[in-house]
């Protein structure tokens, strides 16, 4: 199941994309499928049509995740 996030890059714009496990600490690459900016515009620096990108992880400040939609549908205390 992907995990979607926004990646914080250094001086630039934030990035959304779909990651499939979270990095470990000793990582020193992400991979993202489907990078866009957060409008849904597609990424100017990139080919068209590229779907996987290999960010590494020291151009990061930090990445943000996104809830899933198993999260959204979590249902809190009901009384009977």
């Amino acid at each position: 199941m992907a995990i979607e996030v926004i990646l914080h890059i250094h001086n630039q714009d934030p990035i959304i994309g779909e990651i499939e496990t979270l990095p470990k600490p000793d990582d020193q690459i992400i991979k993202v499928s489907n990078p866009r900016y957060r409008d849904g515009r597609d990424l100017q620096f990139l080919e068209h049509g590229v779907t996987t990108v290999l960010w590494p992880i020291r151009q990061l400040s930090f990445i943000e995740i996104l809830p899933g939609e198993a999260e959204e549908e979590i249902i809190g205390f009901v009384r009977d």
